[in-house]
């Protein structure tokens, strides 16, 4: 290795293969769904319909479990709070992707309304960039032509015609 290899500065990422950048964005529209949920979820329990106030906590749950995963140190005055986001860090994005939108989704089960749904609807946004990151990355274009180039030359291989003859 020479100096150059050393010296030169790589992007921090951990072991999920999110850059630094995705991984605040992540974090910034969690606490954004954690808010939206807050916001709504108070606003639904404002009604005699048990439903909607079934939803209405549900949805000021699911923000606490944002702000506790996201953001613990908003969550300072509770004990446990950095050990459940230590623990949460641990999880692969598609376990963070499938625990989000399953919890943005089970408000509009139980109450659908336009509420729930602008609600939720950005803790949901978490949960999908979460599965995006769990995607991986994008090929870059010279490897991709590479290996459809080689594709191709393994057919005609195959096919046995190399010379282009019928």
């Amino acid at each position: 290795m020479n100096i150059d290899e050393a010296a030169a500065p790589k992007p921090v990422t951990d072991d999920d293969g999110m850059t630094w950048w995705y991984r605040w964005l992540c974090k910034i529209v969690g606490v954004l769904g954690g808010v939206s949920c807050a916001i709504s979820g108070v606003w639904m329990c404002v009604t005699v319909n048990p439903l909607n106030i079934a939803a209405g906590v549900w949805m000021v749950l699911n923000a606490f479990v944002l702000f506790l995963c996201e953001v613990p140190f908003c969550c300072q005055f509770i004990e446990f709070a950095n050990a459940v986001a230590a623990r949460a860090d641990k999880f692969k994005p598609w376990q963070k992707a499938f625990f989000y939108c399953g919890m943005a989704l089970f408000p509009i089960f139980l109450s659908f309304s336009i509420t729930t749904l602008f609600g939720n609807a950005i803790a949901f946004a978490t949960g999908v960039l979460y599965g995006l990151a769990s995607l991986g990355k994008k090929g870059d274009a010279v490897s991709y032509a590479r290996l459809n180039h080689q594709k191709l030359g393994d057919e005609e291989k195959l096919t046995g015609m190399t010379d282009g003859s019928i």
